[in-house]
């Protein structure tokens, strides 16, 4: 059946390097480290220089892909599950802005994270923060550009609670800009304790 649907309907690259692997194969690529791109450090969960990290990013990005969506949820709660001395957790997904959710559809880290969230029993909170403005994609701009692009976008729809850990998801750091505008906006609405997390770098 598969084979009639893709002579129809030819899958794209990605979405038949996504094919290749298991949800317990790409779990095995999950290897948290940090990187120094923002104050504080960020917490990355996979390489994208692997081609079906990359792959798995892009379907849950442009195509919404619902196992793009389990693969990395499914990353994300494995990072959460073993993280046991955060304390009182809350997940913030970084916010796309009105016509970019617009256009897609969907916000690929919110429903990333609802899913991780829902595994877990963890709060997921997309509402506290929101785009002040629409952005320009950051694909093509060097590092500068990107820090001009991104600063003030962000804003807290109302006060962060210092007693709460917020952990701040989105799905690729490059220079660190657009996590950073968002740790910005959550420290200025009173959050003390933030842990900035990217899926992929």
């Amino acid at each position: 059946m598969r084979g009639i649907l893709d002579f129809l309907f030819p899958p794209r690259v990605d979405e038949i390097t996504l094919r290749t692997v298991s949800l317990d194969t790409f779990l095995t690529l999950v290897a948290p480290c940090v990187v120094p791109a923002t104050r504080p450090e960020t917490v990355i969960l996979l390489p994208f220089s692997e081609p079906v990290v990359r792959a798995t990013i892009h379907e849950a990005k442009y195509h919404g892909s619902d196992t793009a969506f389990t693969y990395l949820a499914a990353a994300l709660a494995d990072y959460l599950r073993d993280a046991d001395d955060i304390k009182r957790p809350i997940i913030v997904s970084v916010p796309l802005g009105r016509e970019r959710r617009k256009e897609r559809g969907f916000n690929q880290v919110e429903e990333i994270a609802k899913r991780a969230c829902g595994e877990l029993g963890i709060i997921l909170d997309a509402d506290l923060l929101s785009r002040t403005r629409e952005t320009i994609s950051q694909v093509s701009l060097p590092r500068t550009a990107r820090e001009e692009n991104m600063r003030d976008a962000f804003r807290a729809t109302r006060p962060a609670d210092p007693a709460l850990t917020y952990i701040l998801v989105d799905d690729v750091i490059t220079t660190g800009a657009t996590l950073q505008a968002a740790v910005d906006a959550l420290a200025s609405a009173g959050a003390s304790h933030i842990i900035p997390l990217a899926l992929a770098h």
